[in-house]
């Protein structure tokens, strides 16, 4: 069930509907505020729009890596599997 509630984001607050737990949207907000402050700090001038778009591509960034590591991992785990049974099926023979 759709349920609606609010986060704050940089000092502005947002009204969220879905259907996902409030306590993770809550998490997921916090880290958004936390990449925008953090960026936020190290620039002279910082209006709303362009920290946000600089912590939405830091955030892509993120989840680019993780995927790439993810899918490394696979294959790694693929190319493992594929050894031992070459090697078990080569072993029987």
């Amino acid at each position: 069930m759709s349920q609606r509630f609010e986060v704050e984001i940089y000092g502005q607050r947002y009204a969220i509907r879905g259907e996902a737990d409030q306590s993770y949207v809550n998490e997921l907000a916090r880290e958004v505020d936390e990449q925008m402050r953090t960026l936020a700090g190290g620039m002279k001038v910082a209006t709303p729009a362009k920290v946000a778009i600089l912590a939405a591509l830091n955030l892509a960034h993120q989840l680019h890596q993780a995927r790439k590591f993810q899918h490394e991992k696979v294959e790694q785990m693929a190319d493992s599997l594929i050894s031992s049974i070459e090697e078990t099926l080569g072993g029987a023979r």
